[in-house]
């Protein structure tokens, strides 16, 4: 079983992903980004952040020592989101970056993901690479050789001072409130959208290491949507625990999820093509047709989703999710950069996000999670793949099917798209009692 998910390294802390694991890792990553040439010939530097999850203080310590052991030069920045570390490696010339956050999973979850030289995340080839050298025998440096490591204090007002140099219009007018998640944008989040010129209010900023995505932040949107509407706030703005994702509520307290964000901001900035994912809705597919706007499709991961715009040269893509890339100030998915953008968008146009959002219809979409399968099965059930292409022959060109095993969590999911909600549910309903008595 491959070690690497569709965003690094994930599993319970000090159970699945130990301090040793941690540890040995780092020292596997060192190794093979200096074989492939990633690290430079001098001394080899690297950043190494973390969310607000306890565990990420025993995991920071392991990684820290594996790298100095390994004679990298670790620069730890502390709690910061995931896309200030991609920013950081970028900017700062380190060769290696490491995030350890498991990102909107429950806080008993952790992770390591990886950045390369430039701030890019590593393709498979190289996490298949770093799995394969855990554990081997190696020459340790010693006296001179060994890293240093160094806390960075400025890290986050470098990062600050990236953001808001990506904006064109000040945002005063503006009155929003800001779920955190009591994760990484807990501190940074409230401050950007304030320095920004927004009147902010801020909720689930008080990270205890224990709190993460508990009841907050953009898989829990309860609280926002009730906050926006107590303070009459012209919109919301969830973030997830590593804060590379971005949800928005409009005033009235409607979701507006990341293909109507993606919508709103190809039209403005004009682009020819943007890309998405199979998850993508079909209603975000034909508003941008409608707008001359083609559209590409990648698997879902927002890594897959900047491989196809690297390759490609487009500059904007995402996830239904929330994960928005803007390949203009980044390399990879920024909640707080997407958020700034967004509202630069209704401060510009003097315009609601109701009124932005009306440029697509959302086709009513069902997604099941079905626990306790076994998802290596899936590719091999041809009841599966007969029941599939039943219904859609039914459904036509007005819906569609995803049956896909999650690359993060231990599920299966179902996706249903149809014309009607009930009939999307029907499907989906029927689909998830297959998935599990075949894959049970």
């Amino acid at each position: 079983m491959a070690l690497f998910g569709t965003d690094g390294v994930r599993g319970i802390a000090n159970r699945d992903l130990t301090a040793e694991l941690a540890l040995d890792l780092a020292v596997a990553a060192a190794h093979v980004l200096g074989e492939v040439g990633a690290i430079s010939k001098n001394r080899p530097k690297a950043i190494v952040g973390q969310d607000s999850r306890a565990s990420g203080e025993f995991l920071e310590a392991a990684i820290v020592a594996g790298l100095a052991s390994a004679g990298v030069d670790v620069y730890k920045v502390g709690v910061l989101p995931t896309p200030a570390i991609a920013h950081l490696v970028a900017t700062s010339g380190a060769d290696l970056g490491v995030m350890i956050s498991a990102s909107h999973n429950p806080m008993p979850d952790n992770g390591i993901k990886f950045f390369a030289k430039g701030g890019g995340k590593l393709d498979d080839s190289l996490e298949a690479a770093i799995e394969a050298r855990l554990n081997e025998p190696w020459d340790r440096p010693t006296g001179r050789g060994v890293g240093r490591v160094i806390v960075d204090e400025s890290a986050a007002e470098r990062y600050i001072f990236h953001l808001l140099s990506s904006l064109k219009v000040n945002l005063s007018g503006l009155k929003l409130v800001v779920d955190c998640a009591n994760g990484a944008a807990s501190e940074v989040a409230p401050e950007v959208y304030a320095r920004a010129g927004a009147e902010v209010i801020a909720i689930s900023n008080q990270p205890n290491g224990l709190n993460i995505n508990e009841n907050c932040g953009s898989t829990h949107l309860e609280n926002l949507i009730s906050e926006v509407k107590k303070h009459s706030a012209d919109l919301g703005i969830a973030h997830d625990g590593d804060a590379d994702r971005c949800l928005a509520i409009d005033a009235s307290g409607r979701l507006i999820d990341g293909d109507f964000i993606l919508a709103i901001l190809a039209k403005e900035m004009k682009v020819p093509t943007v890309v998405g994912t199979v998850m993508s809705n079909l209603g975000f597919i034909k508003a941008m047709s409608e707008n001359g706007i083609s559209f590409e499709a990648t698997s879902v991961g927002d890594r897959y989703v900047l491989e196809k715009m690297l390759a490609n040269g487009h500059k904007l893509g995402g996830e239904q999710s929330g994960h928005i890339i803007l390949r203009d100030f980044a390399n990879t998915g920024d909640g707080l950069l997407t958020a700034l953008q967004l509202m630069s968008v209704m401060a510009g146009q003097k315009k609601s996000l109701a009124q932005l959002a009306e440029i697509m219809e959302r086709f009513p979409q069902v997604l099941l999670n079905i626990k306790d399968v076994d998802k290596s099965k899936l590719s091999t059930s041809k009841a599966l793949a007969s029941a599939v292409s039943q219904f859609e022959d039914e459904l036509g060109t007005s819906g569609r099917i995803l049956l896909r095993a999650s690359g993060t969590e231990p599920l299966v999911r179902v996706m249903v798209e149809a014309s009607t909600l009930s009939q999307a549910e029907e499907i989906a309903e029927k689909l998830g009692a297959l998935v599990k008595s075949e894959l049970s």
